[in-house]
């Protein structure tokens, strides 16, 4: 919307330091200089500011880790489980993905619904079709907006409409890998994504493993979502476990984000962990399609590199810290209490280096200007209870405005009344 220059913005400020720390600035002013970053955080004292937002909060952008771009017209299709969800309410859906003006109507709507959440990072799902990917990027390239963004691999149980062959499959990353890869910088990447491993074959999700190292791209799937899913994957195979079908595809490694990982063994979890692979957790997902809670503690215990995920369409909504209080009811129920302090790193910068971004993910000089401007009541005066409006207030409006490297790519005040799209 805006080109970035030199702008000094006041407002209440609130950023992680660390996993369980948080600065809060009651008053502050953070200066963005010409090439979007931050060049400086001070407390207001009176001084000439360009943009006076107090007493709204600025805190970094959030970070989506797994959302899925074809499913946007779908929130709410309460039809799961999940392999009934997929047949009758998504594969539907994103087999319409193969007509261009589909693709380009939803790719301006799904942008839009980032931007408007506050995201500012986001790991994205494509359709089987490369084209409605590439329409994802331009709309993405055109707004300003930062994402690592791949077609779904899918040559074996779904709909014959969205069969697509290795070879064409490797075809299509390919062009999007030489259009899009590291776009402005790397604000834009190109991953390789085989749903999951009751939609692949074995040769597949080599060739997926294969492509990615030549490339060094990204790899993302589903991981342990559903019981059902997991009997059918080790059956379908012949492994000892879910997680032995990705391994033994050149699948697991430090470039690996896998959503859900609710149901893994022990030993699972120690391989996961070793690899240095990282959990896209959807929590808001896994509650609406019964698939149950992620063992928190286990993560925790290894270690092991946690980001969000909207996981739109089963999650009910673009927001983050949506899926942040669902982060909070899960760990309850599984008997893994998490601060807000500690969620709100999981949603920002602990999700930005979980997927190898660390120029963005916290109001810190030298970073990326990626930042949300949320309403707080004026009343509002302490940590706690910013960050308990942050992360639990569902009814809370859309944010006032959201900036990548400093470019505004929503404003609430120029939406106007009708939907996103």
């Amino acid at each position: 919307m805006s080109t970035p220059q030199l702008r000094r913005l006041r407002a209440r400020l609130l950023t992680p330091v660390d996993e369980h720390t948080v600065r809060w600035v009651p008053d502050g002013v953070v200066t963005i200089d010409t090439s979007g970053q931050i060049s400086a955080i001070e407390a207001y004292t009176g001084q000439a500011v360009d943009e006076d937002l107090w007493p709204s909060v600025l805190l970094p952008g959030f970070v989506d880790a797994h959302v899925h771009f074809p499913q946007t017209r779908i929130v709410g299709a309460a039809t799961g489980p999940l392999l009934d969800w997929l047949a009758r309410s998504t594969f539907p859906e994103e087999a319409r993905f193969a007509q261009p003006s589909h693709a380009e109507r939803v790719a301006s709507v799904f942008a839009t619904s980032l931007a408007a959440a506050g995201t500012t990072l986001s790991f994205v799902y494509g359709s089987v079709h490369a084209a409605a990917s590439d329409a994802l990027l331009s709309a993405l390239a055109a707004r300003g907006q930062r994402a690592v963004v791949g077609p779904v691999w899918m040559n074996s149980g779904g709909p014959p409409e969205l069969m697509v062959d290795t070879a064409a499959t490797i075809d299509g990353v390919e062009g999007l890998v030489e259009r899009w890869h590291g776009h402005d910088a790397g604000r834009l990447q190109v991953a390789v994504i085989p749903r999951f491993a009751l939609s692949c074959t074995a040769d597949m999700m080599k060739a997926a493993g294969e492509l990615a190292r030549r490339h060094d791209l990204w790899v993302s799937t589903h991981l342990s979502e559903n019981r059902e899913e997991c009997r059918v994957a080790i059956e379908l195979f012949g492994t000892a476990d879910y997680l032995a079908v990705y391994e033994d595809a050149g699948l697991l490694h430090d470039r690996s984000l896998y959503a859900h990982c609710i149901h893994l063994s022990a030993s699972e979890w120690d391989r996961f962990a070793a690899a240095g692979a990282v959990v896209a957790h959807c929590p808001d997902s896994n509650f609406f399609l019964g698939s149950g809670g992620m063992p928190v503690n286990e993560l925790l215990q290894r270690g092991i590199p946690v980001a969000m995920g909207s996981d739109i369409a089963a999650g009910r909504s673009f927001r983050i810290s949506r899926a942040l209080s669902s982060a909070y009811d899960n760990a309850l129920l599984t008997g893994a209490s998490r601060t807000p302090a500690e969620l709100l790193w999981w949603g920002t910068r602990g999700g930005a280096l979980a997927l190898g971004q660390p120029q963005v993910g916290a109001i810190q000089v030298g970073l990326e200007a990626d930042l949300v401007c949320l309403d707080l009541p004026d009343w509002v005066e302490q940590l706690d209870e910013a960050l308990g409006w942050i992360l639990f207030d569902h009814d809370a409006p859309r944010p006032r405005k959201t900036w990548v490297r400093g470019r505004v790519v929503w404003d609430r005040s120029q939406a106007g009344a009708g939907y996103l799209g």
